[in-house]
This record gives structure tokens, sequence and C-alpha cells, in this order.
């Protein structure tokens, strides 16, 4: 029988639209995770906050993977930060749908607020889980300060969740040191997992024919910014280093941003988008910036393909699959010299490394790359080679699964363990044994089942043994 795994995703839908505010790395994490777990041959449900009458409870998706919508808070949109008061009620489902559907061999959590039920679902029903938790709060206030508008009490969740966890994912180097200098986490418990791409989803195109159905010039030089539209990504960035490449290496550029909340670039939808367009002319480059929108996911090797680089100035990033999927399609990178990014970029490789909120020496990189196509395209073939060789989600789910084995694993030898030491406790006289030990273990192998077993109940089934004589050995 398949082992069955539950992945908890609160608000990072699998079925999203990706490019706006809430909708992005994770969001891609989750689907290509449960895809590919499924291909390894698991029983995979994800559990998201049903955001839309429309949709059903349970949803069939692909590979027999099941998205579970699940009705806690409104129907309709709610932003991540105002989501804390509705996990009571997405984890009193989840436990009601774990005692009636049957229980799972594993739990992984994503996000901390997917922490915080796991947590509680461990508690009540002793289902082992991992966490992938996509970002870390206290990192999130040190760079987003007044902006960020978690509550506080997300950083004690997160201890609590971190303590609580089976294993814990991190998705790059500097992630695990933020979680053992920032959380005082077990490193032996923290494992380094990266994020990935799907060959059969992102492959170069020739960048004429990507350029031609986009409706973009042959002849131009391009860069490309994709993803979530919003202050932390550091588009500001890109804006001003583009400004400078054209002013001072006087190298005619055009800026791509792809993302946003809607189809069309709106300002009001995106409010974020004002700001840069402000930058833009300011900086006397409007003409030379296109805001693309949001895009689908079907179209974005075209973008990927089209461009000469992929920037990404992120002023922190717990990974980043953008540059990623950049340079599976061929196309070199210049990114902040932070987290994840720090990790999947090789500089002088497969791109190059700046510093974040740095204009200047992204503008030097950038003239670096477009003086010199022979560097582009060698950075181009290494690019593909990195990816392939090491980020693939197939790659990365089958590292997931040797976590997965490892907990599970642990925590049947403690059930056997536990089980043993009733045995040990029961009367030595061989009808109490007979009887009492089928009663007893008959009861808690029922319970551990149905999910309905906790460590009180351990406790429990240990003591009431009868007449309470445990049995003497040597």
């Amino acid at each position: 029988m398949s082992k069955r795994i539950a992945l908890i995703s609160e608000h990072a839908s699998p079925l999203a639209t990706l490019g706006g505010v809430d909708n992005g790395g994770q969001n891609v994490y989750v689907a290509q995770v449960a895809k590919n777990l499924a291909a390894l041959g698991y029983a995979v449900d994800v559990f998201t906050r049903r955001d839309d009458p429309e949709l059903k409870e349970i949803h069939e998706w692909e590979n027999g993977v099941r998205i579970i919508h699940v009705p806690a808070g409104p129907d309709q949109y709610v932003h991540k930060e105002g989501l804390l008061p509705y996990m009571k009620a997405f984890t009193r489902y989840m436990i009601e749908f774990i005692q009636r559907e049957g229980r799972y061999d594993l739990i992984h959590a994503n996000f901390w607020m997917s922490g915080l039920v796991a947590t509680a679902i461990k508690h009540e029903l002793g289902i082992p889980f991992v966490i992938t938790l996509h970002a870390l709060g206290r990192v999130r206030r040190v760079y987003q300060g007044n902006s960020d508008t978690f509550p506080d009490t997300r950083f004690e969740i997160e201890d609590r969740t971190i303590a609580a966890a089976d294993r814990i994912i991190a998705e790059c180097p500097q992630d695990k040191e933020d979680l053992t200098h920032l959380y005082q986490a077990d490193p032996e418990r923290v494992t380094i997992v990266p994020a990935g791409f799907d060959p059969q989803e992102l492959q170069p195109i020739d960048k004429l024919a990507a350029r031609k159905q986009l409706g973009l010039s042959a002849k131009d030089h391009i860069i490309l910014q994709l993803g979530r539209v919003v202050p932390r990504k550091g588009i500001d960035t890109v804006i001003h280093g583009l400004a400078r490449l054209v002013r001072d290496y006087s190298i005619e550029a055009c800026l791509l941003v792809v993302g946003g909340e809607s189809e069309d670039p709106d300002p009001i939808t995106t409010p974020e988008l004002s700001r840069l367009m402000q930058i833009a002319r300011k900086e006397k480059v409007a003409s030379r910036v296109a805001f693309i929108g949001r895009r689908q996911r079907d179209v974005l090797k075209y973008y990927y393909s089209a461009a000469d680089v992929f920037v990404s100035t992120p002023w922190y990033e717990p990974f980043g699959i953008t540059p990623l999927e950049a340079m599976a399609c061929g196309t070199p990178v210049v990114g902040s010299n932070v987290g994840g990014i720090k990790y999947t970029v090789t500089d002088g490789k497969t791109g190059f490394l700046v510093p974040p909120k740095d204009p200047n020496a992204l503008a030097a990189r950038l003239a670096e790359m477009f003086q010199n196509p022979v560097m582009l395209k060698r950075f181009s073939r290494q690019a593909i080679q990195r990816v392939q060789k090491y980020f693939s989600w197939e790659r990365v789910a089958r590292l997931l699964s040797n976590v997965y084995e490892a907990v599970i694993t642990e925590t049947r030898l403690e059930t056997a363990k536990m089980d043993m030491e009733i045995v040990l406790a029961l009367p030595f006289e061989t009808n109490a044994v007979n009887g009492v030990m089928k009663k007893q273990l008959s009861h808690y192998s029922n319970s551990k089942k149905n999910g309905k077993i906790n460590k009180n109940e351990n406790l429990r089934w240990k003591n009431n043994t009868g007449n309470g004589r445990g049995a003497r050995i040597g």
C-alpha cells in the first residue's frame, strides 16, 4: 500500500495563478513536490484554504494528487498576513478529515501557519511532520521593519514549530544557518533540500522564435524581471540599474517586468507598479521599461528564453525559484548575493552576483555581459548544465522522500518501543498476559490506526495494565 503524505500550504495553492502578492515560489514548490512525490508512488493530498466559493472540497488533480480546499474563514481571498485567526478552524477540519478518511504516514507543512496546524495534529493524532518554512519571520522583520505586518506571535509560533518538527527542510545553506542561529534548531534535524525546475515545462527555446512568439524586437538587448511585484523583490534596483546602463555605458537595452495581480498592468490592483512607473519616469527610461502584467505558466518559457539576461535583486531571498527557471531556459542571471540566489547562481559561471540595492554594481555587470557575447553564450551553456544536474523537481522529490522515509521509520520504531514497554509493564501471570495484553494492545493499536492516539494515551496504556504490577527482568 502506498504511503500517504499530506502537504499543508494554507495560503499558497498549487492551482493559483502566479505573480500576485501572495502567489509565487511556494505555490510552485507545493505543486511540483506533490506531483513528483505521486510519481514516486506516494498517495498525496494537498490541504489549502478555500478562497473561492466555486471550489470543490476535493479536487482531483494531476498524477492522482488531491487538492483539499479547507473551509477556514471566508471563502474569498484574504491577505496571508490576516490568516492566523482561521488556523484553528483549519486544524479542526484537518483532524476531522483524517479521522474520517484515514491516517497519513507523514505531514509536510509549508510556511509557519501550516507548521502551527501540523504541530497541533501531531499532538492530537501522533502523526510526524516535516516543515519547509519558505521564509523566516525574524529575517523578514530585519529587512522589512515596520512594513512587515505579520503579528509578533509569528516568532513564538515558529520557535514552537521548529522544536516540534521531526525534520526541518532548509532550502539553501543560508536558510540552515538562519534556522540554527536565530531559532536554535538542532543542526542534526535540518536537511538542505533545494527547490527545482520542471524540464518538461521549462527548456531553452530559440531566442528569435521566442521573441517572435511574444512580438518582441529581434535586435534589442532585453533584460527580464519576473515574479511577485512587491518592494522586497528590488525591482526598483533593476530600473535604476537600467538607467545607469544606458547613461554610463551607452548600451541600448530594455526591461520587461512580468508579474502583478492582473493580466494587464494595473497600479490599482498592484500598488507597487505605481511606484515603479514613477521611478522609470524619473530616471528617464519609461520608454524602455515594459510592465507586462501577470502571465500563465505555459508562456513563461518564452519570456525566459527571449531575454538576454534575467535579473533578480531582492533585499533577501529564502530561495528564489525564478533564477533557476531562467537558467533552465539558458538565460544567464544577475542576482543579489543573498539567500538561495547565492546558492543557485554560480558567480562568474552561470551569471553574476551583486550586492542588493546596488544599481551601480548591477549596471556594471550587465554592461560586462552585453559587451561580451561569447561570455553570454558560455554562461547560458553552464546555466543549463548546472540546473539539470542539481535542481530538477524529480531530484528534489527523491531527496524529500529520503527524509520522509527516515522520519516514518523512526516513528515506527518509537511506536514499537512503546508497545514493548506496554508488554513489559503487564502482570507476569499467563492468563493476565493472554487476556489483558490482547485487550490493551488491541485497543492501543486501534486507536493509532484511527488516528486518535496521543502522548497522554500512551501513558495511560502503560499505567493501566491489570493490577499495576510490572514485569521484573533478571
